[in-house]
């Protein structure tokens, strides 16, 4: 009933999902919902987030009917399980929270029968620990945490402990059943009448219908009945195994002997001729050029990708189109990525090594090519004609959600949503977007905080509500940028306009990145004014200077961190630390968190800022190259404190995925 993959029915086990799995659990017995969102950092560690509905329970200073909970869990497995040995794992229950399901364990599951009958034992503490107890490991506090939001690192392991136990048969290969010994009491939910609790025993069947659903029926206690239903995908495999992109052009063998002749050199028609094909042959593959600077022995090309979510499979494609529409002299290509302007790294292949390997792994191009920064720098590669000025456009419904709130677990608003981007040269880039608000609930008024903050710092975030209220037409945004580089791996933007709902002002960026460095720097400052409700042109009295310096690194085998220090929206100072997983195919998941001198008193109801975000490729779901992504912030509350502005086009991730230390992740694709 709590939704992770290490569960029986109520009780936790020292099983794991596989490696990247997310898994969506619905839960309901005892008038109590429970959504739990579950992933498998690694191997061994399970983290999740549970936002639990409980109708009619008493919690003093809380006067709706019905009591919403946010908490935290993880787990990690200590001992993998062998032929002899069990698997071991060690948890904690709403470590981050109110305490409400505070609680923590020591397990062990082993399988027999060829793992048909699978055993669990351990001994718990909180929550866990409630039932007919064997002994104590100290006093554990027993009073909820009001504000919550923090570790309860004071309870972890402490009071009375209690043996569980349990166990799952595989019936088939769908249908399993399910028994345990509970060692929760539910104490506060029997003494408020809103379940009962004859015994400690549970009792239940699961049918899974595939690795990515199932449902489970059970009966609790001896009284209550209650059902489960279950959704896992994981990020590690392909939506639509393969993609259903079409194929790209095959790469042109040259004649032998034709290397040798330069008399296209003397040609201006044979030079404008090669140029016109290779623009035509990369709009057939969804690429523009941007530049091209054509000797006898090498063509250097800068190309706009607004297609490829893979910048290899962009680079790979271009390679193949060079090849068949340059002279048969020209051995090396340089291939440049141009980003808001910016010319990015270069990739340098040898048209001989494109021949040679065609038909081998990825790899082995990977091996013979190059990448650089200084290649891009070169100045006298000539703009074409007719790339500047040049604009794009869509206009689309949105669908803007914020889930998980203190009082509603959904809220959402539904509109129409006109986007423009116009850039007249390079690096310049003028963006806006209009929003027209149809119907929805994001401007609903929140209920008044179970937790008043004492002495709390200027509204910047908390007013959220009143910025969706308007029916008439907004301006979301409205920017002008200027990008450019600043040096070798020096970069820079310079941009100024509503930035987004709620604040417009100017933004000026520096960041340092090697293309080869799992390392870069940032340094960002801004001045902001806050907008008026209605998000047209007028703005409130409110000012803040903010800023942060950055620090961005990439830890490998998927995991990226970025530590933000500075100046936040409300004047506070302080840090935030953000930890993602990171997979090929564009799919990320992290979380975050924000601590600043606004203290724990001050920032109210869930004590600092935090939250969990998943980034899921179009690409990965339909399997056609696509740089969109959808987006998805699950966040604790709200509040004031450490809230930063939202800055569309920030230079590491503008730049970052045309660089080596990203490239190669994906290299695979060089070749579709």
């Amino acid at each position: 009933m709590y939704g992770t993959p290490s569960n029986l029915i109520d009780m936790p086990t020292a099983e794991t999902a596989p490696d990247g799995q997310l898994s969506t659990t619905i839960s309901y017995f005892g008038n109590t919902f429970k959504n739990t969102l579950s992933f498998q950092i690694t191997p061994r560690l399970t983290g999740a987030f549970r936002y639990t509905a409980i109708k009619g329970l008493n919690i003093p200073g809380y006067t709706p009917s019905t009591y919403y909970d946010r908490s935290f869990d993880i787990s990690y497995q200590i001992l993998t399980e062998s032929a002899y040995l069990p698997a071991v794992s060690v948890g904690l229950r709403d470590f981050i929270g109110t305490g409400l399901y505070s609680s923590e364990y020591i397990v062990a599951t082993k399988g027999f029968a060829n793992d048909r009958l699978r055993l669990t034992a351990g001994l718990g503490w909180g929550r866990l620990g409630s039932y007919q107890s064997i002994g104590s490991t100290g006093t554990r506090p027993s009073d909820l945490l009001g504000a919550g939001g923090i570790p309860t690192y004071d309870r972890w392991f402490r009071g009375d402990v209690a043996p569980f136990a349990g166990l799952s048969y595989a019936l088939s290969d769908t249908l399993t059943f399910k028994a345990e010994y509970s060692s929760d009491a539910y104490t506060l939910e029997t003494g408020d009448g809103i379940l009962e609790r004859k015994n400690p025993y549970n009792f239940g069947l699961d049918y899974r219908r595939s690795d990515n659903f199932g449902i489970g029926v059970y009966s609790i206690g001896g009284a209550e009945y209650g059902v489960v239903l279950r959704f896992a995908l994981n990020p590690r495999t392909d939506g639509v195994p393969g993609g259903s992109e079409t194929a790209p052009v095959p790469v042109y063998l040259r004649p032998r002997g034709t290397a040798q002749d330069l008399g296209w050199t003397t040609s201006p028609a044979e030079r404008q001729s090669a140029q016109e094909e290779l623009v035509a042959g990369l709009a057939r593959e969804g690429l523009e050029l941007e530049g091209i600077r054509l000797d006898g022995r090498k063509a250097h090309v800068l190309i706009r990708n607004a297609k490829y979510d893979i910048e290899a499979q962009a680079v790979g494609r271009t390679a193949r189109v060079l090849t068949r529409t340059m002279p048969d002299s020209v051995e090396t290509f340089v291939i440049t990525q141009v980003v808001r302007g910016i010319r990015s790294t270069s990739v340098v292949v040898q048209r001989s090594d494109l021949e040679r390997l065609e038909n081998a792994p990825a790899r082995d191009i990977l091996a013979a090519a190059q990448f650089s920064t200084s290649l891009a720098e070169t100045p006298d590669i000539p703009v074409i004609e007719g790339s500047y000025p040049r604009y794009s456009w869509n206009f689309a419904p949105y669908v803007q959600t914020s889930f998980f709130d203190p009082d509603n677990p959904l809220r959402a608003d539904l509109g129409l949503r006109l986007k423009g981007e116009y850039s007249w040269a390079p690096g310049w880039v003028l963006s806006g977007s209009l929003t027209n608000r149809i119907a929805g609930t994001l401007s609903d008024t929140p209920r008044p905080a179970r937790i008043t903050p004492i002495d709390p710092p200027p509204v910047v975030r908390s007013d959220g509500n009143f910025y969706n209220r308007s029916k008439q037409p907004r301006i979301e945004t409205l920017t002008v940028a200027k990008y450019g580089r600043l040096g070798p791996n020096l970069y820079g933007r310079l941009s100024a306009g509503l930035f987004e709902s709620a604040y417009g002002g100017i933004s000026g960026e520096v960041l340092w990145k090697p293309t080869g460095s799992r390392f870069a720097l940032g340094a960002e400052a801004n001045y902001v004014v806050k907008r008026d409700y209605d998000q047209l042109f007028d703005f409130q009295d409110y000012k803040v200077a903010t800023g942060h310096l950055s620090a961005y690194y990439d830890f490998g085998n998927g995991f990226h961190g970025q530590l933000d220090v500075g100046r936040y929206l409300a004047g506070d100072l302080g840090a935030t630390v953000s930890l993602d997983r990171e997979f090929a195919n564009g799919w990320r998941v992290g979380a975050y968190a924000t601590k600043t001198d606004v203290s724990a008193a001050s920032f109210g109801e869930g004590s600092f800022d935090k939250g969990i975000r998943i980034t899921i490729p179009i690409s990965w779901a339909f399997g056609q190259p696509d740089r969109r992504t959808g987006n998805l912030v699950l966040q604790s509350l709200a509040r004031d404190g450490g809230a930063r502005l939202n800055v569309d086009g920030r230079l590491y991730e503008t730049i970052r995925g045309t660089h080596k230390s990203d490239m190669v992740k994906s290299w695979g694709k060089f070749w579709r």
